[in-house]
């Protein structure tokens, strides 16, 4: 029986992980593979040194092949970074009476990408918000509809074209050519966003080591779209700072000794570390490390939820909050989070895989599945988009599948 093979290659800031599936019966995915490791010359989602980069992109794909036994040649690779930006826009195309069809709908979208694009940024994604026949709104599927007017709205994101394009250099430089780019938290609410959240009105809250991303979802699909140049490496630099310690033991206190929320810290909790400039160890009551983690997270989530209001859909998102991504492990940040934002807030992270799972049940590896997810979604309707050398297989096109493919539709 052929198999079919889809790779994800997740670039953030303080990890690399690569993640080869093959797609069994109903569509169930089974990890083959998984090559982790840690980020170097990446900041905030950005590439900064081309060499370092391309390094650890290559050393992550290497123990991902070796694991899978499958040769990695393309995949689906992960894109964040402040340098990401988001637009709506409208798309309009004349039917004459005759019966809507994919192509129609493919020139709506198309019309909607008419809108001025600096230079020096390029469209990563286009989704449709829903369509209008003939003023009738609130049309998710207009195919096989009779109409004279078809109208589309359509959420666009893009980026720095450069920036983009030194991420594709990297990873072709560790011998993977790039098939497609994703945004963070779309990749991630694959996973983690419920149908009924979509449906209803939801928040994807993705907060990662350099960078926090969202994704707000109302009546099914993506309404808007941000970056915000934050995450889990600040808290690890107010720790830094604040106890003068080096970032690596730093970051090791955070994961062992932190909680986000100091009054729920005994007073008498201690813990010895070994300051720059000291030669015993120190003696650090626990609420003074709690109290320096509380003031950086409480600003991370006042910037998620001024991000909210500044899209205009606060008010439209009884759902609440999907909290995931590596930073969420923190003790007390749901609870946090919620008396910040005055959303309901839940932690969600990958479940239900099959295969080389043991690693991948936690927050900090929503967007790598996810990006599994989204590779599935896309093979069903182009065909052969595998990462692997062994395995292709295409799916044939029907409507259920077109329907799929134009509402998460890329350029």
């Amino acid at each position: 029986m052929d198999e079919s093979i889809v790779v994800g290659i997740d670039i953030g800031t303080t990890k690399i992980c690569t993640l080869v599936a093959r797609v069994e019966a109903e569509n169930r995915l089974r990890i083959l593979g998984v090559g982790i490791e840690p980020s170097q010359g990446i900041k905030k989602g950005t590439i900064v040194d081309l060499a370092a980069a391309s390094q650890s992109i290559a050393h992550s794909v290497e123990k991902a092949e070796r694991s899978s036994g499958l040769e990695i040649t393309s995949g689906w690779v992960s894109l964040a970074g402040s340098h990401v930006a988001s637009i709506n826009s409208h798309g309009v195309v004349g039917i004459s009476g005759r019966v809507i069809d994919d192509e129609d709908i493919a020139r709506a979208l198309e019309a909607a990408q008419a809108v001025a694009i600096p230079h020096n940024r390029e469209i990563i994604h286009v989704i449709q918000r829903g369509f209008t026949v003939d003023g009738q709104n609130g049309i998710h599927a207009p195919e096989g509809m009779h109409g004279f007017r078809l109208e589309v709205e359509a959420h666009i994101i893009t980026a720095a074209s450069s920036t983009v394009e030194n991420l594709r250099q990297c990873v072709q430089a560790a011998g993977v050519d790039v098939t497609q780019f994703v945004l963070n938290p779309l990749a991630s609410a694959e996973v983690v966003l419920t149908e009924s959240e979509r449906q209803m009105g939801a928040v994807v809250c993705d907060i990662g080591g350099g960078t926090t991303d969202l994704a707000i979802y109302i009546d099914g699909d993506v309404w808007h779209t941000s970056v915000l140049a934050v995450g889990g490496n600040h808290v690890t630099n107010d720790i830094a700072h604040g106890l003068r310690l080096p970032i690596s033991q730093a970051e090791e206190i955070k994961k062992q000794y932190g909680h986000a929320i100091m009054d729920e810290v005994g007073e008498d909790e201690v813990f010895t570390i070994r300051p720059f400039g000291e030669e015993q160890p120190t003696r650090v009551n626990r609420r003074e490390l709690s109290n320096i983690i509380e003031a950086r997270v409480e600003e991370i989530f006042e910037m998620v939820l001024a991000e909210i209001k500044r899209s205009g859909y606060d008010g439209l998102l009884p759902a609440g909050v999907v909290l995931t991504g590596g930073a969420c492990l923190l003790p007390g940040i749901r609870p946090l989070a919620a008396r910040i934002m005055n959303l309901p807030v839940r932690l969600a992270k990958p479940e239900n895989l099959l295969g080389l799972t043991d690693q991948l049940n936690s927050p900090a590896y929503s967007t790598s599945v996810g990006l599994l997810h989204w590779a599935l979604i896309m093979s069903e309707t182009i065909p052969a988009h595998s990462g692997g050398k062994r395995g292709k297989k295409g799916v044939s096109l029907d409507w259920e599948t077109i329907i799929n493919f134009l509402k998460r539709m890329l350029p």
